[in-house]
């Protein structure tokens, strides 16, 4: 079995990409995402591209059962991960005094409880068998307050902290844990968060398949950290010089239409 690694948000976007370069590099594949349909069009297609297996698992990670269950039958396949690919999660534009609360609870559950409790849940093995890589997918918003996103905006800062915590207690174990952090992309993630035209979108955007490759460089290294692009690199910085509401003041300037 040639290194397994499972991807959660697999269908699409960036977990789409980070499907393909895995497979480029000869992992077996463990992709999992709610819509079944095309994450079996992704495994046939990769299935016939590359000498891999894939695996495909249809499932709403906001289910505190349906991730046990997921844990289980990977369990019961007998696939050692090598590697675990924190990637689904969305966002949605709205004050948060107008936004539907159905939608910013399955956020919380999905980009931060889900997050936590697979990574949880596969530690444990990729530690004793003394190697492993994790990636967690946040953004550039870790590093800010995001109005009218607040609730996606913070999600991701609980990434990049759960995250850095985590590469630190496994020094030394043979595991790494690495955030990336995106920023704008060209993907569906503008639609589903029903962003129209704020400034932050315009623009040429990075295509998911760069950031694909950047991140899975980025794990197979063990950075910490990973922020793509340079523009990004420098908005991170600046972060660090700037008051936190006064970012908040430039970022609801961003998020309004251009």
């Amino acid at each position: 079995m040639a290194k397994p690694i499972l991807i959660t948000g697999a269908s699409s976007g960036i977990g789409y990409e980070l499907a393909r370069v895995c497979a480029r590099h000869h992992h077996d594949l463990v992709l999992v995402a709610r819509r079944g349909d095309r994450l079996q069009a992704l495994a046939d297609q990769l299935r016939a591209s590359h000498p891999i297996q894939v695996w495909t698992y249809d499932a709403d990670l906001t289910l505190a059962q349906v991730r046990q269950d997921l844990f289980d039958w990977t369990e019961s396949l007998g696939v050692s991960l090598y590697g675990l690919v924190n990637n689904a999660g969305f966002g949605y534009q709205a004050p948060l005094a107008e936004a539907d609360w159905e939608t910013q609870n399955a956020m919380v559950q999905l980009n931060i409880v889900a997050l936590t409790h697979l990574t949880r849940l596969y530690l444990p093995g990729l530690i004793a068998q003394g190697q492993g890589r994790i990636l967690n997918v946040a953004s550039t918003a870790a590093f800010l307050p995001g109005p009218y996103m607040a609730v996606y905006f913070a999600s991701k800062a609980f990434v990049r902290s759960f995250t850095t915590a985590i590469a630190s207690e496994v020094q030394g174990t043979g595991v790494t844990a690495t955030t990336l952090c995106p920023g704008p992309t060209q993907s569906e993630f503008q639609e589903r968060a029903a962003i129209s035209s704020g400034k932050m979108f315009q623009g040429q955007l990075p295509r998911a398949a760069e950031v694909a490759a950047y991140g899975y460089a980025a794990m197979e290294q063990g950075q910490a950290i990973a922020v793509h692009g340079t523009t990004n690199q420098a908005l991170a910085w600046l972060t660090r010089l700037m008051p936190y509401g006064g970012l908040a003041g430039v970022m609801k300037n961003l998020q309004e239409d251009g």
